[in-house]
């Protein structure tokens, strides 16, 4: 078990921006797979989001925050955190509010979100392949499923990481600190 909680942590710091799952008409029967087998949890999209949830938590209480202001305190790019911002308004987890006194700040206290919920929206699905997904499962064309060893595994390591993340809320995530914070934790061995 020791295994699959390193192995959920190292997988939850690394996935590159084009992750993800697509329906492929070059694969038997059509069935999604991976764009690239070096998928990482986590893309820039998720992560920039968890950063500007995590300034507007910050706020205080019935204050606003500008685009820019948010995209320049976390170096995200100001468009990009625009686009961002507006799959978040959708799902329910901002308010946004135009004009010369207009902005952005969260819908709910932060204690109520949670970030397996944010990750989710922002990114799709936890599991590392489509054999594990409990959101968005498809079945493998190369192996048989009741006996599949990786698949297992797999799902082990999914539900490591919807642990963390589904019990981590918005406000957890905010008071989680700077280099001082981080600095405490183990490091990761692979």
């Amino acid at each position: 078990m020791a295994l699959v909680h390193c192995f959920a942590r190292l997988y939850v710091r690394v996935r590159p921006k084009e992750a993800g799952w697509r329906l492929d008409a070059d694969s038997p029967g059509g069935r999604s797979r991976h764009t690239n087998p070096s998928r990482q949890m986590l893309t820039r999209k998720g992560k920039y989001g968890l950063k500007a949830l995590a300034h507007l938590a910050a706020l205080p209480p019935g204050d606003l925050a500008f685009v820019g202001e948010v995209a320049k305190a976390n170096n995200i790019p100001k468009k990009f955190l625009d686009a961002i911002l507006a799959e978040l308004r959708n799902a329910g987890f901002v308010y946004s509010r135009k004009g010369k006194a207009g902005g952005y700040c969260l819908a709910r206290p932060p204690e109520e979100i949670k970030i397996g919920h944010v990750v989710r929206v922002l990114d799709g699905p936890l599991a590392p392949i489509p054999c594990a997904s409990k959101t968005r499962y498809q079945p493998c064309d190369d192996c048989e499923e009741a006996t599949c060893r990786v698949r297992h595994l797999m799902l082990d390591v999914r539900n490591a990481i919807a642990e963390v993340l589904d019990n981590t809320s918005l406000a957890e995530l905010r008071d989680a600190g700077g280099p001082e914070k981080l600095v405490e934790q183990e490091p990761i061995r692979a």
